[in-house]
Order: C-alpha cells, then sequence, then structure tokens
C-alpha cells in the first residue's frame, strides 16, 4: 500500500470513528511524524479528504476535521432518499432472491442493541449485495461516497437502542421486499426508513432543527412504526 494511501486511511477510519473529533486540527509536520509518512503523501492523504469534504483547510499546513451539523445531515439524507430508493427498485428487479431472502432471515435474530458493531456488519453486507444486484457503478460510486459520511452519522446515533431496533425491523423489511421483487415495497420502505432514521438522529444530536419531515417526508398515511405503514411493511 502506499504511504499516502495508508495515512488517508488511517485518517478516514480516525475521522468515522470519532477519535478525530470534529474541529480537531491537522497540523502537516505533527500528522506526519504520527502517521510515519512524509509530508507529500500526507498533502495527498488531507487532499482527498478535503475532496470527501471530512477535512478543510485552515491555512496552507494546518488542516481541520469538518464538523457535522443540522443541514449537513439534511443534504446527506436528501441524496441518500434519491440513490437509495433507485438502488432498492434495481435490487428487487434484478437481485438474487435467495440472497436477500438469507438476510432477511439473518436480520430476524440480530439485537442490534447487545452488538451494534455486528449490526453495522450486517448492514454492510446488505449494502454491498444491494451493490452487487443493481451493476451499476455510477451508482454504486456514489453511494460509496454518501456512505462515507454516513458512518460519522450513524456514529452519533448509535447509542439509541430503541431506533436500532426499528432499523433491525426496517431493513428486514426492505431485504424480504427485494427477495420477493416488489420494487414498489423496496423503495417505500427504504423511504419511510430514511425519513425515521433522519428525524431520530436530528432530535439526538441537533434537537434545536427544524423538524425534518421537512427534507425528508414519508409518503401519506405512513407512520413512523416500521411494521405499521401504509402498505403494512416498512424497512430501513
Amino acid at each position: 500500500m502506499r504511504a499516502s494511501d495508508r495515512a488517508y486511511a488511517t485518517l478516514l477510519d480516525e475521522i468515522q470513528s470519532g477519535v478525530l473529533a470534529p474541529g480537531t486540527v491537522l497540523a502537516e509536520v505533527e500528522q506526519a511524524t504520527r502517521l510515519g509518512v512524509s509530508r507529500t503523501p500526507l498533502r495527498e492523504a488531507l487532499g482527498r479528504l478535503a475532496a470527501d469534504r471530512l477535512v478543510a483547510q485552515a491555512s496552507p499546513r494546518v488542516t481541520v476535521v469538518t464538523d457535522v451539523d443540522a443541514d449537513d445531515i439534511r443534504a446527506l439524507f436528501e441524496l441518500r432518499r434519491a440513490l437509495e430508493e433507485t438502488a432498492a427498485r434495481l435490487g428487487a428487479a434484478r437481485g438474487d432472491h435467495a440472497v436477500f431472502a438469507a438476510i432477511a432471515d439473518e436480520l430476524r435474530t440480530t439485537d442490534a442493541g447487545a452488538d451494534p458493531d455486528a449490526y453495522y456488519a450486517l448492514i454492510a453486507r446488505f449494502d454491498a449485495a444491494i451493490d452487487a444486484a443493481v451493476g451499476n457503478d455510477y451508482l454504486a460510486s456514489a453511494l460509496r461516497t454518501v456512505r462515507t459520511h454516513l458512518v460519522r452519522v450513524r456514529r452519533l446515533a448509535r447509542e439509541n437502542p430503541q431506533r436500532l431496533a426499528a432499523s433491525v425491523a426496517e431493513h428486514r423489511t426492505i431485504a424480504a421486499a427485494i427477495a420477493a421483487r416488489d420494487a414498489d415495497l423496496a423503495a417505500h420502505a427504504t423511504h419511510v426508513h430514511l425519513h425515521n432514521a433522519v428525524e431520530s438522529i436530528l432530535r439526538t444530536v441537533h434537537p434545536e432543527a427544524v423538524d425534518a419531515t421537512r427534507f425528508v417526508s414519508a409518503p401519506r398515511g405512513a407512520t413512523s412504526n416500521p411494521m405499521t405503514s401504509t402498505t403494512g411493511r416498512v424497512t430501513a
């Protein structure tokens, strides 16, 4: 692995995990020494993180980890809605029934509250399965960018046991809908999941923010209960 790739991977993991919190100053000389790389590959790594909007340059030699504010979260979920509803529809049309049926069964016995890391690992496999089913490199690339930021946002909400439990049920419904090749239900379930998720995150992280329904609204008649939407089934 190149030095710049190694530095990027380390810094990305530290930003996503919260080791490098928003506002942390990344001084060039200090970080190069800490990561065991020269300043040139470090600058390349910081440039990539800046392109990802995970850091911002405060001065020619000082970079700062960006914050995640309410507007950032809204914008992220607006993009997620456009991409993930499309991916769910395509996954239902093109995916392997058995793959998604197996994921749905696994989600039936998942206790996200007991082991959030295992749950997120399962969701990562679910995302990868959808990407493979869709078979669209452009869509997959856009989703990877969104997920880079989503890791940070999810970390902010992972201490909410009720939301984690609801998210398990929501993802199970999405997986089951894709397995059943029900594209409308898969997209609808994804829509309601994203509505519930962003509302929960904003109320936890930015309670002063305006009502989340103004930017990710659930379809008319849908409820916050993932198992009692207008269709009777929704997931996330």
